[in-house]
């Protein structure tokens, strides 16, 4: 085949980018940047093995204080998860949580027919039904890990005392489209619990049998945002302070939002005590 001149090759460049711009529905440069993105993710996700990209040729979006990791291959698991082939480990227990399914307060039904307002029917949830894996643990074996005070960038803010997790209940917001979730860090997964270089870094996921995984979401997540048993989306850590209100902040005895508002409850209720006693105290007149 002859090589293309200069010109010719600009002109092709063109032509494609018009016929893509052309079936996009965005207008903007930005978001037609994206949808293009978001086209080359879907058709990597057909081609059986997939290609992965080194670390240095990802790209990653600044703003706030941690950044965003694109184009995260997204699959769906829920706390009372039975084993399967691609997941060998059930889901009764999570890394931190030897209990979880009774600690949750039951089966976390994926079932869209047997959930409402984004939890199950048959049972209200004692922790946050919006939540989600990644795949490493900053505790082993009842220690912390050597790395953890190094690579995790909350850890000193957050360390309470050895061998307890800086990472459990941590918030990360998760986008597919134009629509953000927000959900807990609960669980380690999908398959691995060392890969801090991607979970705090700058590498992409490793290969895995669903298609290179790096992010599990529970079913509450998965119906907030309309996805797939297997998609992609968009995932960032965030501060509590930067986590809006919405469905995410109604459940849950791990949950910040419950725990502030129980607390506040609890100060309205001691100052009213408090008050109530000053005033039926007797008056001590004196002579």
């Amino acid at each position: 085949m002859r090589a293309q001149t200069p010109i010719a090759l600009v002109l092709s460049v063109l032509a494609l980018t018009s016929a893509v711009r052309a079936q996009s529905p965005y207008s903007s440069g930005s978001d037609f940047a994206h949808y293009a993105m978001k086209l080359r993710e879907s058709a990597l996700l057909k081609i059986e093995p997939q290609v992965y990209i080194p670390t240095t040729g990802r790209p990653m979006i600044s703003g706030g204080r941690y950044p965003w990791k694109l184009g995260i291959v997204t699959t769906v698991f829920w706390v009372g998860e039975q084993p399967t082939q691609n997941n060998p480990v059930p889901n009764r227990t999570s890394s931190w949580d030897p209990q979880w399914q009774q600690n949750y307060g039951g089966f976390d039904n994926p079932d869209p027919s047997a959930r409402r307002d984004y939890v199950p029917v048959r049972f209200v949830p004692r922790q946050n039904p919006f939540y989600c894996a990644l795949p490493y643990n900053d505790v082993t074996h009842g220690a912390t890990k050597p790395e953890a005070p190094r690579v995790i960038p909350w850890f000193k803010e957050a360390y309470v005392k050895y061998g307890q997790s800086v990472c459990r209940d941590r918030w990360i917001a998760i986008r597919k489209g134009n629509r953000v979730v927000y959900a807990q860090w609960s669980d380690c997964g999908p398959f691995r619990t060392d890969h801090w270089e991607y979970v705090f870094g700058n590498d992409r996921p490793k290969p895995n049998l669903n298609r290179g995984a790096g992010l599990d979401v529970s079913p509450a997540v998965r119906d907030y945002l309309g996805l797939q048993p297997i998609d992609v989306t968009d995932w960032k850590f965030v501060d509590f302070r930067e986590v809006p209100p919405g469905p995410w902040a109604r459940w849950g005895d791990n949950n910040d939002f419950v725990i502030n508002a129980r607390k506040s409850t609890e100060r309205v209720v001691s100052t009213k005590a408090s008050n109530s006693s000053s005033s039926s105290a007797p008056t001590v007149i004196t002579h």
